[in-house]
């Protein structure tokens, strides 16, 4: 199953943080500290926890300021689902479904689970009983008269009850058909009281667990292996549970940590040490020297009786190549202890094929900047393949600019709403955005001064638009940008002449598109004749359209613009309901009685709704982008 969407109610700073799309791969939580992420995560974990049994109690999650108010209102706290997730069945789903249930009983992909402050667990789906009665009688070889007589049944309570009746008829025929509608009525529920409590049984083992690891989830570097081994994981704190998952990994369900003798011990160390190294150092650029070692001390103790026990302890080292020398685990940075602990943590679940989401709380936030793109480099070429991973972060490293979709605001606005999370990154507290503009500047930067070939733009939506439109073009065999372009926004038309004058001589190529204006653009053609950039890397969309006037958005047509319009401002425009001849946008304002709308959301929605949108668009909407790339790609340097 996907996780598709997730809400959460009454619990800690979150009100209610209405329904909140998840990613298929990756879906990021952005926001200052305090601000109800970890809220969030802490409260999905708990719909179906992969460590330990963690439950939601009332005196402790339940918003504090609400809790009295609510008693004496006479809510039942007990009852209030504090967390719901929308799951898609994917085809294997599917599959298992059908070839324990039947064929034709799920009419919906769509399964929610919720879970109460009182520990309840409830789904909702849709399934069909009658279908999976007529299945089961259509599998029995019935008599004609016996069979259309239960053919009409839509309930096996129904079904039942027919059995008994024909088995009190003392008509041989029929207990004979009673008997094989029993068996297979047996065989079907397998010991389960109905129906619907079948359905439940065969979901409840597809629902994925939430993994959740934090800060204090991390490894020991000394562990007690017999206490941890004999102690029952409910009792195991997060810590605890991460250093038997090292454990686990190191074969410890073969004994081959207790083994008395040295030689096979110590070689067994030396295979998960070296594993464990070759995990690191994949994804730990930072420093490739190191080196983990680990080994087993046996110590005596006194007892509480007075007796002696031996004491194996196990030992986590790292070797330093460059220093020759190492250092016990916990002495290295906080950084590497953090990731090389997950790591240890999630292996367990690595070798499984239990389904599994990967809850993060500030993953990496001793990491260097370096290494947090190391780890988010782990994060879509090892996890995202294996599972759907949720992570919080208010660093501008942990961001990829180029997958802002990812991306999921969250502001505390106070006891009134309490935290709100949203996918519009427009937010209103620039506490909370940031992150979100650090790492757009960080990678502006990145890009200005490594990339020689700059296409200069004048916002976002730009850029949105020419990243997704030349990718599906290029998909569809067409010419899209040049892969040597780096897009850069600059954050409006007034912007490109200071940002062409500043670095245009900084011996880096550039190329600017603008929309065509009335006024013209006197400044770029002033900037141009004093030899900032050459006329010809001047690209106008009047200069794609063959008119005087026209926006980014002219080239789309109209209807196809409207797609995007229409979604994200929740509207029905047609064509015909624009009047005037100028560009497309200024239309639309008219139409709303505003001098201008955010241009940005369209090209949001379509950066969310590409599959939805791109399969749509017209050849007229295509040749327009291609001409447009055909002509930028025609001004880089030979």
């Amino acid at each position: 199953m996907k996780l598709t969407k997730a809400q959460v109610q009454y619990f800690r700073n979150i009100l209610d943080s209405t329904e909140i799309e998840i990613q298929d791969d990756v879906t990021c939580l952005v926001g200052k500290n305090e601000s109800g992420k970890t809220a969030f995560l802490e409260a999905l974990r708990r719909l179906n926890p992969a460590q330990g049994a963690p439950a939601f109690v009332i005196g402790q999650h339940y918003p504090a300021w609400l809790e009295k108010k609510h008693r004496r209102q006479k809510k039942d706290l007990e009852s209030v689902k504090a967390v719901r997730a929308w799951f898609r069945l994917e085809q294997a789903d599917k599959d298992a479904l059908t070839s324990r249930l039947g064929e034709g009983i799920f009419s919906s992909d769509e399964i929610v689970v919720s879970r109460t402050y009182g520990g309840r667990c409830y789904y909702a789906y849709d399934a069909d009983e009658t279908c999976a009665v007529s299945n089961l009688i259509h599998r029995v070889d019935l008599p004609k008269g016996i069979a259309e007589n239960v053919k009409p049944l839509k309930s096996f309570d129904a079904l039942r009850a027919k059995v008994a009746e024909l088995q009190e008829t003392g008509d041989e025929q029929k207990i004979a058909a009673a008997e094989k509608l029993s068996a297979e009525i047996n065989n079907y529920l397998d010991g389960s009281d109905g129906f619907s409590r079948l359905v439940l049984e065969e979901l409840s083992k597809l629902v994925p667990k939430f993994f959740y690891f934090a800060e204090y989830s991390k490894l020991m570097g000394i562990v007690k292996i017999r206490e941890l081994l004999e102690a029952n994981d409910e009792e195991l704190n997060d810590g605890e549970r991460t250093a038997k998952s090292l454990l686990m990994q190191a074969g410890a369900e073969d004994d081959y940590l207790l083994n008395p003798e040295y030689e096979p011990r110590k070689r067994e160390l030396e295979n998960v040490a070296n594993d464990i190294t070759q995990d690191v150092l994949e994804y730990w650029t930072t420093n490739t020297n190191l080196r983990v070692e680990i080994d087993i001390s046996m110590e005596t103790e006194n007892t509480p009786n007075g007796q002696q026990a031996v004491l194996d302890k196990l030992h986590i080292r790292m070797w330093d190549n460059e220093h020759m020398l190492s250092l016990p685990f916990e002495e290295r940075s906080s950084g590497f202890q953090w990731f090389f602990s997950f790591l240890s943590a999630f292996s367990e679940y690595e070798r499984d094929d239990n389904p599994v989401i990967i809850l993060l709380d500030e993953p990496g936030v001793g990491l260097h900047a370096r290494a947090q793109a190391d780890f988010l480099r782990f994060i879509d070429e090892r996890l995202a393949q294996r599972c759907q991973v949720i992570y919080t972060t208010h660093s501008p490293f942990m961001i990829q600019p180029g997958k802002l979709e990812r991306a999921r605001i969250v502001e505390d606005r106070g006891r009134g709403e309490g935290a709100i999370i949203s996918s519009d990154i427009l937010a209103t507290d620039s506490d909370t955005l940031f992150p979100l503009q650090g790492a757009l500047g960080y990678d502006l930067a990145q890009h200005l001064f490594i990339g020689p070939d700059n296409l200069v733009v004048e916002g976002t939506s730009d850029f949105i638009y020419l990243s997704v439109l030349s990718a599906h073009l290029i998909e569809q065999g067409r010419e899209g940008l040049n892969e040597r372009w780096t897009v850069t926004p600059v954050g409006g038309a007034d912007l490109v002449p200071t940002f062409v004058a500043l670095l245009g001589r900084k011996n880096l190529d550039f190329s600017v598109l603008v929309d065509s204006r009335k006024e013209g653009h006197q400044r770029l053609q002033s900037l141009a004749d004093q030899g900032f950039l050459a006329k010809r890397r001047i690209i106008t969309v009047g200069q794609i359209l063959s008119r005087k006037l026209g926006d980014i958005e002219d080239l789309f047509t109209p209807q196809d613009y409207l797609k995007m319009y229409n979604g994200a401002f929740q509207k029905n425009y047609t064509p015909s309901k624009l009047k005037g001849a100028d560009p497309l946008v200024r239309k639309i304002a008219r139409k709303e009685g505003v001098s201008r709308f955010d241009h940005g959301k369209p090209a949001d929605w379509l950066l969310r709704h590409r599959d939805e949108i791109l399969p749509s668009l017209s050849d007229e909407t295509q040749r327009n982008f291609e001409k447009l790339f055909s002509s930028i790609n025609a001004t880089l340097s030979q």
